[in-house]
């Protein structure tokens, strides 16, 4: 029997990746739904290759573009999430979150409850809405497993076991296009040059959030509200080549590690299939990576967003909701040619230490009426600053 699937946001890097996984296996699957923002053409093409009956695209002139040129007429498109119930007579087997931001979280939490299994690609969702996903999970019995590479290589380590007996965990972070960048030429550096990633291939926020390593500061909070491990046992190393993934050194002596190719397909793949089930055609492991990890410390004065990790909580606060929407922000001004690289990290550190936003780390308990309430107003806040 065909899986039946849910893919949400299949037009951008991770969607793209599970449609390439799944292509190779196109027999066993039924795609019943493809959402994307703004790129319909793409969404559109997917639908008609994978006979997909459903698809959502949010952007209301680009969802009125695609009614016009679908020559499918077996193809439904929608222009919202509020459909859910109408597609989804029966349970699917698998569906995939990867929608960009904070806008992911609502449908991320809506599909919970029609899905068996749910791969979360959306950092935003598990850094600000933890809270809200785990509990749907446990709600509906729905299983989840992180996508991200690290947190992927963590969870297939710890096996569905307790993290308890775990004494350090090591995210690896490849440093990103600027890691050999010199100190006082970070402050000039163009767009084009912080967009340049040497190992992955990623979209223009992410691929700005790794050059400042923001993008590891979002992976620790994520990993520490997925596992419930302590901020003092989490850790980040510099590793070039991103060939390992996390390190985790237990409290029996023992040290495990995962390394992998530089491709999203294999942690994809890995959610999709269970244990073994299928066979992932990766290269030979590479000994020259193995033989010169080069593994070191993170240069805080080269990637001062590190420092943020000092000022979080330990518990789940809406004070992260302030740090996602503030990155958003600056980042976004940075983009537009407003401001320098450098006053990315500058500026998110002052303003993340303004007075009026400390009481947000004492509310543990929220809903997302909060969540967007407050990122909202964040969001407000920094274009109202003068620039």
């Amino acid at each position: 029997m065909k899986k039946k699937i849910a893919i949400l946001g299949s037009t951008g890097s991770i969607g793209k990746s599970l449609i390439n996984v799944i292509k190779k296996d196109k027999k066993n699957f039924e795609i019943i739904l493809l959402t994307a923002h703004k790129n319909y053409k793409e969404v559109l093409k997917q639908a008609n290759f994978f006979n997909v009956k459903n698809i959502i695209i949010t952007n209301k002139e680009n969802y009125e573009i695609a009614l016009e040129k679908n020559l499918n007429n077996n193809i439904k498109i929608f222009n919202n999430y509020n459909i859910f119930k109408n597609i989804f007579k029966n349970k699917l087997d698998y569906s995939m979150s990867s929608i960009s931001g904070l806008n992911g979280l609502v449908p991320t939490l809506d599909i919970i409850k029609y899905t068996k299994k749910i791969a979360i690609a959306n950092k935003e969702s598990i850094i600000c809405g933890w809270n809200l996903i785990s509990n749907e999970l446990k709600k509906y019995k729905t299983s989840f497993v992180p996508v991200d590479s690290e947190h992927f290589t963590i969870w297939k380590t710890l096996n569905n076991n307790s993290s308890k007996h775990v004494e350090q965990v090591y995210l690896t972070a490849s440093g990103g296009p600027l890691l050999n960048t010199p100190l006082n030429q970070l402050k000039d550096i163009k767009i084009s040059q912080a967009l340049k990633h040497p190992n992955w291939k990623m979209g223009k926020k992410i691929s700005i959030d790794s050059a400042t390593m923001m993008n590891k500061v979002f992976e620790i909070i994520e990993a520490k509200n997925i596992f419930e491990i302590a901020y003092k046992k989490l850790n980040i190393l510099v590793h070039p080549d991103s060939y390992i993934h996390s390190i985790i050194k237990f409290n029996d002596g023992l040290t495990k590690l995962i390394a992998h190719d530089t491709t999203m397909e294999i942690p994809i793949f890995n959610s999709l299939y269970s244990d073994y089930e299928k066979k992932f055609h990766s290269k030979k492991i590479d000994l020259k990576k193995l033989n010169n990890l080069r593994l070191q410390k993170v240069d805080i004065k080269k990637f001062p967003l590190i420092k943020i990790l000092e000022i979080i909580p330990e518990h789940k606060s809406l004070f992260e909701t302030v740090i996602v929407s503030a990155n958003d922000e600056f980042v976004n001004l940075y983009l537009k040619d407003k401001i320098k690289f450098t006053d990315i990290s500058e500026r998110m550190i002052k303003f993340l230490n303004l007075v009026e936003f400390s009481k947000y780390k004492k509310i543990k308990s929220f809903k997302i009426k909060d969540i967007n309430k407050l990122s909202e107003y964040v969001r407000f806040k920094i274009n109202a600053m003068s620039i």
